[in-house]
Protein backbone atom coordinates (compact mmCIF):
# COMPACT_ATOMS: atom_id res chain seq x y z
CA UNK A 1 0.00 0.00 0.00
CA UNK A 2 1.41 3.44 -0.50
CA UNK A 3 2.37 5.41 2.03
CA UNK A 4 2.47 9.25 0.36
CA UNK A 5 -0.69 10.91 0.33
CA UNK A 6 -0.32 12.24 -3.98
CA UNK A 7 0.39 8.30 -4.66
CA UNK A 8 -2.50 6.66 -2.40
CA UNK A 9 -4.73 9.67 -4.56
CA UNK A 10 -3.16 8.68 -7.54
CA UNK A 11 -4.38 5.10 -7.19
CA UNK A 12 -8.14 6.04 -6.70
CA UNK A 13 -7.66 7.79 -9.74
CA UNK A 14 -6.56 5.56 -11.06
CA UNK A 15 -9.50 2.73 -10.73
CA UNK A 16 -11.74 5.47 -11.60
CA UNK A 17 -10.32 5.53 -14.74
CA UNK A 18 -9.96 2.46 -15.22
CA UNK A 19 -14.02 1.20 -14.48
CA UNK A 20 -15.21 4.47 -16.96
CA UNK A 21 -12.66 3.28 -19.89
CA UNK A 22 -14.00 -0.26 -19.30
CA UNK A 23 -17.66 0.80 -19.50
CA UNK A 24 -16.75 3.30 -22.68
CA UNK A 25 -14.97 0.60 -24.32
CA UNK A 26 -17.97 -2.26 -23.73
CA UNK A 27 -20.10 0.47 -24.92
CA UNK A 28 -17.85 0.67 -28.01
CA UNK A 29 -17.82 -3.18 -28.44
CA UNK A 30 -21.42 -3.12 -28.37
CA UNK A 31 -22.12 -0.77 -31.33
CA UNK A 32 -19.36 -2.10 -33.36
CA UNK A 33 -21.21 -5.99 -33.24
CA UNK A 34 -24.34 -3.84 -33.66
CA UNK A 35 -23.62 -2.27 -36.81
CA UNK A 36 -21.53 -5.46 -37.86
CA UNK A 37 -24.60 -7.79 -37.18
CA UNK A 38 -26.99 -5.48 -39.45
CA UNK A 39 -28.42 -6.55 -43.29
CA UNK A 40 -30.19 -3.69 -44.11
CA UNK A 41 -27.97 -0.63 -45.74
CA UNK A 42 -30.62 1.98 -44.59
CA UNK A 43 -29.83 0.86 -40.94
CA UNK A 44 -26.24 0.51 -41.23
CA UNK A 45 -26.31 3.68 -43.01
CA UNK A 46 -27.78 5.54 -39.91
CA UNK A 47 -25.66 3.22 -37.40
CA UNK A 48 -22.19 4.72 -39.08
CA UNK A 49 -21.82 8.46 -38.29
CA UNK A 50 -23.38 7.44 -34.50
CA UNK A 51 -20.14 4.45 -34.19
CA UNK A 52 -17.97 6.78 -35.87
CA UNK A 53 -18.12 9.96 -33.79
CA UNK A 54 -17.96 7.35 -30.70
CA UNK A 55 -14.64 6.15 -32.06
CA UNK A 56 -13.12 9.37 -32.94
CA UNK A 57 -14.27 10.29 -29.08
CA UNK A 58 -12.80 7.30 -27.81
CA UNK A 59 -9.54 7.93 -29.39
CA UNK A 60 -9.40 11.42 -28.46
CA UNK A 61 -9.57 10.10 -24.83
CA UNK A 62 -7.07 7.42 -25.71
CA UNK A 63 -9.44 4.57 -24.59
CA UNK A 64 -8.02 3.30 -27.87
CA UNK A 65 -5.57 4.54 -30.17
CA UNK A 66 -6.34 6.98 -33.24
CA UNK A 67 -4.69 4.94 -35.56
CA UNK A 68 -7.23 1.59 -34.28
CA UNK A 69 -9.94 3.98 -34.47
CA UNK A 70 -9.22 4.55 -37.96
CA UNK A 71 -8.92 0.92 -38.87
CA UNK A 72 -12.55 0.09 -37.24
CA UNK A 73 -13.88 3.00 -39.25
CA UNK A 74 -12.91 2.36 -42.88
CA UNK A 75 -13.69 -1.16 -42.38
CA UNK A 76 -17.03 -0.54 -40.82
CA UNK A 77 -17.48 2.10 -43.77
CA UNK A 78 -16.47 -0.79 -46.26
CA UNK A 79 -18.81 -3.58 -44.50
CA UNK A 80 -21.88 -0.62 -44.89
CA UNK A 81 -20.77 -0.31 -49.02
CA UNK A 82 -20.77 -3.48 -49.48
CA UNK A 83 -24.53 -4.08 -48.24
CA UNK A 84 -27.20 -4.57 -51.03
Amino acid sequence: MAHHKSAQKRIRQDENKRVSNKYHARGMRNALKELRNTSDKAAAAELLPKVTSMLDKLAKTNVIHKNKAGNLKSKLQKHVSSLS
